[in-house]
């Protein structure tokens, strides 16, 4: 196996690499940064959790030059579907910059708003790379990138980074490339080695029971659970807090701040278990995840890959457990199909207890989770009794015999015709909402009989 130095990087970039703790190069940094010191296009594709941030930024920011007086940035951009990845690719950008004196900024948001207010200028951008390429590429997301890549000059050097690589959006991907080298260290599909996989046969009407039990059972100080939406997202997080689960909840309608915080909380061991959409399925490196809860099936077998990959990270072991009702069966097909094996499933026998708080539970936690729940039950009833009220008082007029709500009389005035005579059609009498108007006619004289002829 090489190392950092035998790679062709600079002293000064060593420098960083001592600073990040690298030790010796993964195979998929052993294999990119030497194509990316080089000037090659890349496509890199290699498991989670190996280490493609460095591969890119290493490489990228030793070779970047430095602005001169009036020149304007950036050099390098890295475009990410998400916040969390951004803010998670600078930190470890900032000890390089240090290095090798480049200031790095980042900007939440989307970098195609920035060029809306002429706040940002693309032509000296002379890399520029898109981590989570297959996420970047696909129909939602490619329109602003493609903006964003028109926007740079035709001479830059592009790198795609990913867990996993469609064959699918080739033509897309070509489209912005200039003869690139195929890094392939992990195939499509391919899961990370040390993650253990099970299914839990349940209903949907069982999962919320199930998962209070299967989180009270097996414990863990750091648990990331997925779910599909965002509502089911903070249902679950409340229910966990109910039991004395210390839980915090991520997803696109929490603000920056909040979803910073739950993420430091987490990482800190503050926050025990995570629940989340899939803002947070790619690239976010959390340490020591000791398993992963899919309480919703991923649409997409690719999110699965990426889901499971937050556990047994950088050769650290785990486990992923995922709830499968009979609605989803043909999404686990479709997963099983995609990477390439059986899942096993588990036998698992729901507590008896699963909504009673832990015994050592933090009282705070607990007050909590019940105080959100007795709220989120407090705004149903108010919603019923609103919705209630109406039908109460539709029926007892229905009982009194209580006529409907009269329209007001009104005049209506029919055109006025050439020749013709002004007429008014009066309402002979008021008639019940909801009954249809009758159609205002005009007698048309007849042709002999109008002026002029």
């Amino acid at each position: 196996m090489a190392t950092f130095a035998e790679l062709g990087l600079s002293e000064k970039t060593l420098d960083a690499v001592e600073t990040l703790g690298y030790s010796n190069p993964t195979p998929i940094q052993e294999q990119a940064i030497p194509l990316v010191l080089e000037g090659r296009d890349v496509i890199a594709a290699a498991k989670t959790g190996t280490g493609k941030t460095a591969a890119f930024s290493l490489p990228g920011m030793d070779k970047l030059p430095h602005r001169e007086r009036g020149q304007r940035g950036p050099f390098m951009l890295v475009i990410t579907p998400t916040r969390e990845l951004a803010s998670q690719i600078s930190d470890t950008c900032m000890p390089i910059g240090k290095h090798t004196r480049h200031f790095i900024g980042t900007f939440v948001g989307g970098v195609s708003y920035l060029m809306e207010r002429g706040a940002i200028d693309l032509n000296s951008v002379e890399i520029l790379v898109l981590d989570e390429a297959d996420r970047m590429l696909d129909m939602g997301f490619w329109p602003q990138v493609e903006r964003i890549v028109n926007a740079t000059p035709e001479t830059r050097q592009t790198l795609l980074f990913s867990a996993t690589i469609d064959r699918s959006q080739d033509q897309t991907m070509f489209s912005i490339l200039n003869d690139p080298a195929i890094v392939e260290i992990a195939q499509r599909g391919e899961t990370a080695d040390k993650v253990d996989q099970y299914v839990i046969q349940t209903t949907r009407r069982l999962k919320p029971e199930l998962l209070n039990s299967f989180i009270k059972e097996k414990g863990g100080t750091r648990v990331i659970v997925f779910t599909k939406t965002k509502g089911c997202a903070d249902n679950c997080t409340r229910r966990l807090r109910r039991v004395g689960i210390p839980t915090d909840a991520i997803h696109a309608d929490r603000s920056q701040a909040q979803r910073t915080r739950a993420l430091d909380s987490f990482r800190k061991g503050t926050t025990n278990v995570i629940v989340a959409t899939d803002v947070l399925a790619r690239g976010i490196d959390v340490p020591e995840v000791d398993y992963v809860v899919n309480y919703d099936l991923p649409l997409m077998p690719e999110d699965y890959v990426h889901r499971i990959g937050r556990t047994g990270r950088a050769g650290a072991g785990g486990f992923a457990v995922s709830f499968v009702t009979p609605d989803t069966k043909n999404l686990l097909k479709g997963i099983q199909k995609f990477i390439g094996q059986k899942i096993d499933v588990m036998e698992y026998k729901i507590s008896d207890d699963a909504f009673e708080p832990l015994d050592n539970a933090d009282p705070r936690v607990v007050a909590q989770g019940k105080a959100e729940l007795e709220e989120r039950a407090a705004r149903k009833e108010r919603e019923r009794g609103r919705k209630g009220e109406h039908g109460r008082r539709k029926e007892r007029r229905k009982k009194e015999g209580t006529p409907a709500r009269q329209r007001p009389q009104r005049r209506i005035q029919a055109p006025q015709r050439s020749g013709g005579r002004r007429r008014r059609i009066h309402r002979a009498e008021a008639r019940p909402c909801g009954e249809r108007a009758p159609q205002a006619h005009s007698r048309r004289t007849p042709s002999s009989s109008r002026r002029g002829f």
